[in-house]
């Protein structure tokens, strides 16, 4: 690969690792998921490769397990492609240089985790003397799910605590039994693909005997393994420590211009 690498991104996360590093200029295709204004080749699961293949990219990103399959399609037509799948906050920070080095350049994706690392610091030095509530973060509603990936370590990088699943391991249907004798002092509703369209009225409705606050977050700032996650550090810990000085809110490092290549 010479010049200045064509990507197209058939993963949301890799297209906010890309943005936020700088590398938007790269990007010549994404699926309709994404916010960033490119030609679309089709959704996360169903990319049209007649227009991927029209946009004539260097290079395909593609994440988690389930873009595998597409993933393998890819490489089997001929496309060079850089794929990830991390299920820890740590791995999700291993995947932006990686990410990055598909647009030729890791070092930005090095910078990018560096800075949201002292993101990191500053929340846990704001917290650390502070009591740390029981969080109970819900995926899916019918059947509940309990969070996990690496939802476990963002409410822990929040000042939360949760003890339903380690980080890492799958999501997976609970019990309202298991939720109750946890006795958690947060719900934190982020169904996914739903944005910020989660119900806590439903929650209310299921009259578990929880006394918890519920709130409702829009599901990318937990569900997608990219700098969104930063977001939802900084949403999460606000809704525990309402009252706290808490540092400000992460953004991404500022670049050029979003000019095309």
């Amino acid at each position: 690969m010479t010049g200045s690498p064509r990507v197209v991104s058939l993963a949301p996360s890799a297209t906010a690792i890309l943005d936020a590093a700088g590398l938007a200029p790269h990007v010549v295709g994404t699926t309709v998921h994404a916010t960033l204004d490119r030609p679309t080749v089709g959704g996360w699961l169903n990319p049209d490769f007649e227009r991927i293949d029209a946009l004539d990219p260097d290079v395909l990103c593609t994440c988690d397990d389930l873009q595998q399959d597409i993933a393998d399609e890819a490489r089997n037509r001929g496309f060079d492609v850089v794929h990830v799948a991390p299920t820890t906050l740590d791995e999700v920070f291993e995947t932006f240089p990686t990410i990055c080095g598909a647009a030729g350049d890791a070092a930005a994706g090095e910078a990018l985790v560096a800075d949201c690392r002292r993101q990191l610091d500053r929340v846990a030095a704001a917290v650390e003397d502070e009591p740390r509530p029981t969080v109970y973060c819900e995926e899916w509603a019918d059947p509940p799910m309990a969070a996990g990936n690496w939802v476990p370590d963002v409410v822990r990088a929040a000042g939360g605590s949760y003890p339903f699943l380690d980080a890492g391991e799958r999501s997976r249907e609970i019990t309202q039994d298991a939720v109750e004798a946890a006795a958690p002092d947060h719900v934190v509703l982020h169904p996914c693909g739903k944005g910020e369209r989660g119900d806590s009225a439903e929650f209310d409705a299921r009259d578990w005997n929880v006394d918890a606050d519920v709130h409702v977050v829009d599901d990318s700032l937990l569900n997608q393994p990219s700098p969104a996650l930063m977001g939802g550090i900084d949403t999460l810990a606000r809704l525990f420590y309402p009252n706290l000085d808490l540092p400000d809110r992460w953004s991404p490092p500022e670049h050029e211009s979003d000019g095309r290549i």
